[in-house]
């Protein structure tokens, strides 16, 4: 095997697949994270959930499930790991006694800022070759391209103006 042509454990044109080097870097970042959010008892449901909720406010389960393109079911033992855990609360809608909403509480938005450390913590390990301006450059196209990909209809909302000015392929005749 010619050994010029291979950088690291990956041949070179390998490394010239953005897809590859996306999924690796997602697959280093996600075990790191994971590693220290099992050190809190936490797995990145549990982190997905609890930003979601301290982002959007209170939502209803059913609404969480399908903005996160989750399972209810799934759903619901991620929200009871952190209502035991005291990070969440669920109140019923006055409005509507079937709808159960999940809130983060005092101890949870306190969990999440240290999550949040953790996770500054492992950008910086896993970002260590790039300067500052480099990784807000980065940060800046993931999110462009997060945004091109974002489905047409967000659950409960509309399309979004990135998928209402994303081009349509033509409808086929059967």
């Amino acid at each position: 095997m010619d050994q010029t042509a291979v950088t690291g454990t990956a041949p070179t044109g390998v490394l010239r697949l953005n897809a590859y080097l996306m999924y690796a870097m997602g697959k280093a970042a996600r075990r790191t994270l994971s590693e220290r959010l099992a050190a809190r008892g936490l797995r990145l449901w549990h982190l997905t959930v609890l930003t979601m909720v301290a982002d959007l406010g209170p939502q209803p389960k059913g609404v969480l499930a399908a903005r996160l393109d989750m399972n209810a079911s799934d759903l619901a033992k991620i929200v009871r790991d952190l209502d035991r855990a005291g990070h969440v609360e669920c109140v019923r809608s006055p409005l509507d006694r079937r709808l159960v909403h999940v809130r983060l509480t005092p101890d949870g938005r306190t969990a999440l800022d240290l999550l949040n450390a953790d996770i500054a913590a492992t950008d910086d390990d896993l970002l260590a070759p790039l300067s500052e301006p480099e990784r807000d450059q980065l940060a800046s196209l993931l999110r462009r391209v997060h945004t091109h990909l974002a489905p047409a209809r967000p659950p409960g909302g509309t399309e979004s103006p990135a998928a209402r000015d994303r081009p349509r392929p033509a409808p086929t005749v059967p």
